[in-house]
């Protein structure tokens, strides 16, 4: 019986690689899969998964509009898919979210989404709220803060600075966002004063 899977983490855990490596294990089998990726976040191009080490992979594009059934029915009647992969699932929109729902549930297909949970005022995204809602498995992938704990938060930096405000979805990687624990994070502390990065 297929289910719902929700990976999430904070920044520089890996969700990307994970995504890829899942892909490919499938793809290694003879299997199909359906990789979908927010325009939103268009780092590395528009309809591209990357990971950090520099591991890429095309994926289909999801604007607020897209209808993920559709597609994955369009494409399944093509040719069968065997799973979904979804990366930076915290861009989804509610009706997203219950797309996928419906492909696990009327189609007994597994759909793994990644993403973040919290953004960097410590609030839930909305893909994240329903994939926290919906999921059947929710999965922690865990990295760490500068200081060695389980990093849980992530901060926007700008200009250097720690900030709080702004609009929630402002895309960026590691010049922008980093991953902290609670405390550091509470506490505005980005870095070891000691040993900056």
């Amino acid at each position: 019986m297929a289910q719902l899977y929700y990976r999430y983490s904070t920044m520089n855990a890996g969700k990307s690689i994970e995504l890829i490596k899942v892909a490919y294990n499938y793809e290694e089998r003879g299997k199909r899969v359906l990789a979908l990726v927010p325009s939103v976040d268009d780092r590395y191009g528009v309809g591209v998964i990357s990971s950090r080490i520099g591991i890429k992979r095309q994926a289909t594009i999801v604007t607020q509009e897209t209808n993920i059934l559709e597609i994955f029915l369009k494409e399944n009647k093509r040719k069968k898919i065997d799973c979904v992969l979804v990366d930076e699932c915290q861009f989804l929109t509610k009706q997203h979210v219950q797309e996928l729902v419906e492909i696990v549930d009327s189609c007994d297909i597994p759909v793994l989404a990644y993403g973040l949970k919290n953004d960097f005022k410590n609030e839930l995204f909305e893909g994240s709220y329903y994939m926290l809602v919906y999921a059947d498995k929710i999965e922690e992938i865990k990295t760490i803060c500068w200081c060695g704990r389980k990093a849980t938060m992530v901060a926007r930096i700008v200009d250097g600075k720690f900030v709080k405000h702004g609009e929630q979805i402002l895309v960026g990687g590691n010049d922008m966002y980093v991953s902290l624990c609670r405390k550091h994070y509470n506490d505005g502390r980005a870095a070891d004063k000691t040993n900056p990065l």
